[in-house]
């Protein structure tokens, strides 16, 4: 894989985002469709520069509100707003549908396109906390600024961990409401308020279930996990199905049009977990920002552990089960596990695959309007570019 780090969150700000934004102004011999994919970027631009600021601005005035029930709480407020905003992926994906179906009021989708992110960020706080990870891009995340906190008034040992694991599930918590905060404060019509929210759950109740089928996955040999299946609940749905659809709603998109954005958003979710496993083993944590050996340690249940042990010679089994799933897992063992993984191809593989599901996100953008349409086939053509 190449030096670039290839999630979604780059890909969609550097590629396909990029690719529209950096469209010329339009000027005479401009075609049509230039044009269109030019004031599509920058309405866009727009769009997420007014969700940035009330997403901020969300949790600046939460903090506030929070002090009359004492400084732990604002700091639980204020640690999030540090963990939040990045790069504003699930916001972008909803923005642009909804502007590429037609939406033009800033005021009903911004409020619901921060809402993505707050959950995102819940998701991620949640997720850091069953990982046992306390840093996230090289950063403190929420749980590792809790114990620093601690650390600098003399508090470690079992008492900070109690202390530790209860911000970082409190705080997720706290994201969550706020997202379904978010989604009150939009001037969208009451109807479409709730069926967004009717998103939202369906979103917290497919990334719980697919977190729970992770986790359990853990006990079941790796061949008896469906990787295909956890991507789609704990990624896939939340990262861009609900943000298409939330986006889709608003507008007044029809189900014919919300029934394409969820094919494509399912295949593009699946191909991005996919390739994230890939990194998770073979990435270079200076760019990715993660361990190459947790998921081993981990023994994660992943696509690409699922096809080695498929394709494994019987010595090379042996081995795999000696190594994957060791909480003391050395980096010269994750490096055996990684040699067995190239000699079985089990690497081109999860390739191959992710080039099918961006195959099948290229067919349901292609009946969608012109600039979403685009928008959305050029983010999977960039992807596919970058794991190539």
């Amino acid at each position: 894989m190449s030096g670039t780090s290839t999630t979604i969150d780059d890909v969609a700000e550097r590629s396909a985002a990029g690719r529209l934004a950096a469209s010329p102004p339009v000027a005479e011999g401009t075609t049509t469709e230039d044009a269109a994919d030019a004031r599509f970027a920058a309405a866009l631009d727009r769009a997420v520069t007014a969700t940035r600021g009330t997403l901020a601005q969300y949790l600046a005035s939460s903090a506030a509100r929070a002090g009359s029930a004492g400084p732990q709480v604002v700091d639980l407020w204020q640690d999030l707003g540090d963990q939040a905003g990045g790069k504003l992926v699930r916001p972008r994906l909803a923005l642009a549908a909804y502007l590429g179906l037609g939406g033009h009021d800033l005021g009903a989708v911004v409020p619901v396109a921060a809402a993505q992110e707050l959950l995102h960020t819940a998701m991620l706080v949640h997720d850091d906390l069953l990982d046992h990870d306390e840093s996230r891009r090289g950063r403190p995340n929420l749980a590792g600024t809790t114990r620093s906190r601690l650390a600098g008034s003399g508090i470690g040992g079992a008492r900070a961990e109690v202390q530790v694991q209860a911000a970082a599930l409190l705080g997720g918590d706290l994201a969550i409401s706020g997202a379904f905060e978010l989604v009150l404060a939009s001037t969208a019509h009451p109807r479409d308020r709730i069926e967004v929210t009717r998103q939202l759950v369906r979103a917290v109740q497919a990334a719980v279930a697919g977190e729970v089928l992770d986790v359990s996955g853990q006990l079941r040999a790796p061949l008896d996990v469906d990787p295909a299946q956890v991507a789609e609940l704990k990624t896939a749905t939340y990262t861009c199905v609900v943000p298409l659809v939330s986006g889709a709603i608003l507008a007044g998109a029809d189900r014919s049009v919300r029934a394409r954005l969820e094919e494509c958003g399912r295949a593009l979710g699946i191909a991005f977990q996919l390739v994230d496993d890939l990194l998770g083993v073979f990435g270079d944590p200076r760019v990715t920002g993660k361990s190459a050996v947790s998921d081993l340690r981990e023994g994660k249940r992943t696509l690409l552990l699922a096809a080695t042990y498929r394709r494994a010679a019987p010595a090379d089994v042996v081995l795999l089960d000696q190594h994957v799933g060791r909480a003391d897992l050395t980096e010269r063992d994750a490096a055996v596990v990684r040699e067995i993984m190239r000699r079985t191809g089990a690497p081109e593989a999860v390739r191959g695959s992710v080039t099918r599901y961006l195959d099948e996100a290229r067919a349901g953008a292609a009946g969608l309007p012109g600039p979403l349409g685009r928008y959305l086939t050029g983010l999977a053509d960039s992807f596919a570019e970058r794991v190539a």
